[in-house]
């Protein structure tokens, strides 16, 4: 075919200017390998019918995929959905102290797992182990890399082998697939569910135990309710009733909030310290929730349960990195000087008053008022704490609303115009407007944000 023979070679490609800079700063070894791909494309729609594509269109392709493939990822967003710890975006943001910390981490060495003391090798677990005791009344405590592995290693250590008795109503599904029955299997546990979906008492419990019973597990409900006609056993009741037979409880709390959500206008969310007094063995809770900190899985409990999973295999396979457990550290020690509602990025969100909230959106809307054919306005709506935590509750605030109708943008073209913004600008639609919550937004962001809108609205 003639066209096919019009397509540049390997070698002219290589030759144009447009790929010097790219050429000078990575192998050229691997720019070949991304020119071969872009002609083989070619070839392909050649062969389909299309025009053959200029030099200059082939070494533009190749640059793109060569930006595409090396930009830094993930790359920073501003959340202007209202949703607190959304779980897209990367959950909870860390407070200023807890990313420097984690800079300081990974700058130089560090004493991750050596005693300056006694100049002898240490663990990287003693760095937090008297922080969370003291934050939970916990005798001892172990840190992993997230929820879902301390969950899998408190049940391999535990109850391998051996029957694990959970409420049916708790064998529940949380986010990405995680399945408390899939949980158990892979921990060689045995499942035996009691009780019925919506109501589980303490006999029902007893009535299942075996000379085979490993353990009693309670499993919070983080992303949903059942609400009407529900009975649950409360963690008190269970620890009485194992440590009357013998048996450890371990209690799934989720999102691992260790202030009380209720002072906020919101449902109490079970606190780590509130299982910790009820008696409960070992407790779980995840670090990138309402704990406001990096990713981790958080256990605590009494010392000889926990030093079964420390000595546990899958301790090391799970154990958290110097990153996050700086960061960490840092996030507790917020809490520890109560200043977690002004330091923490969500918890200042969920304190911040409606009235600061309705000034911002003012400002946005000011902004953007002299845009032609576009509304801006502020209304009333609701934030969602999110990210697998306190469903179904909200917090009151204002948003921007964004009317783009009289100017031919559809509320999908602003979004796309947003998210094209440097940094990208994420929103949400509720009747055919564009809504933009200040809440989930810092301060200092305000600019960006408007000048996000006028790329959009323009």
């Amino acid at each position: 075919m003639t066209q096919l023979r019009d397509i540049p070679s390997v070698d002219k490609v290589l030759a144009s200017r447009l790929l010097e800079d790219e050429i000078r700063s990575f192998s050229r070894e691997w720019i070949v390998t991304l020119v071969r791909q872009q002609l083989e494309k070619a070839r392909a729609q050649v062969r389909l019918g299309a025009e053959a594509p200029s030099l200059e269109l082939v070494a533009e392709e190749t640059r793109r995929s060569v930006h595409e493939l090396t930009r830094p990822a993930p790359l920073p967003v501003i959340n202007a959905t209202g949703v607190v710890i959304h779980t897209n975006l990367g959950r909870a943001p860390l407070s200023r102290a807890a990313t420097e910390a984690a800079v300081l981490a990974a700058q130089g060495y560090s004493n991750l797992e050596f005693d300056v003391q006694s100049g002898r090798r240490g663990s990287r677990q003693a760095h937090l182990q008297g922080l969370l005791q003291d934050l939970t009344g916990a005798e001892a405590a172990l840190v992993v890399n997230n929820n879902a592995s301390a969950v899998l290693l408190g049940l391999s250590a535990l109850a391998e082998g051996r029957e694990v008795i959970v409420s049916r109503g708790e064998a529940v599904e949380i986010g990405g697939g995680f399945r408390v029955p899939d949980v158990l299997a892979q921990s060689g546990a045995l499942l035996v569910d009691v009780g019925t979906t919506n109501r589980t008492y303490v006999r029902d419990y007893e009535s299942a135990v075996t000379d085979n019973t490993g353990a009693f597990l309670k499993a919070h409900a983080s992303n949903f309710r059942v609400e009407g006609f529900t009975a649950a056993v409360e963690p008190g009741d269970l620890s009485a009733l194992g440590d009357r037979l013998g048996i450890p409880v371990l209690h799934d709390v989720g999102s691992g909030s260790l202030l009380d959500t209720a002072n906020y206008g919101l449902a109490h969310e079970p606190t780590p310290q509130e299982s910790v007094a009820a008696g409960v063995g070992l407790t779980f809770f995840s670090g990138d929730k309402l704990l406001g900190g990096p990713q981790a899985g958080i256990v605590v409990g009494t010392r000889e349960l926990v030093r079964k999973l420390e000595s546990h295999p899958l301790a090391r396979a799970f154990r958290i990195d110097k990153l996050s457990l700086a960061s960490l550290i840092a996030t507790l020690l917020h809490y520890r000087r109560g200043e977690a509602e002004r330091e923490i990025p969500i918890w200042r969100m969920i304190s911040t008053p409606v009235q600061l909230i309705e000034e911002r959106a003012v400002s946005w809307a000011q902004g953007v008022s002299g845009i032609t054919g576009i509304g801006a306005t502020v209304e009333t709506s609701r934030s969602a704490i999110g990210g697998g935590s306190l469903p179904g509750e909200t917090l009151p605030t204002r948003v921007l609303s964004v009317d783009s109708s009289r100017a031919g943008r559809s509320p999908e073209m602003v979004l796309k115009g947003l998210r094209e913004a440097n940094p990208p600008v994420i929103a949400r639609i509720e009747d055919d407007r564009v809504l933009l919550d200040p809440r989930t937004v810092a301060p200092e962001a305000d600019r960006q944000i408007l000048a996000a809108l006028h790329g959009a609205l323009k």
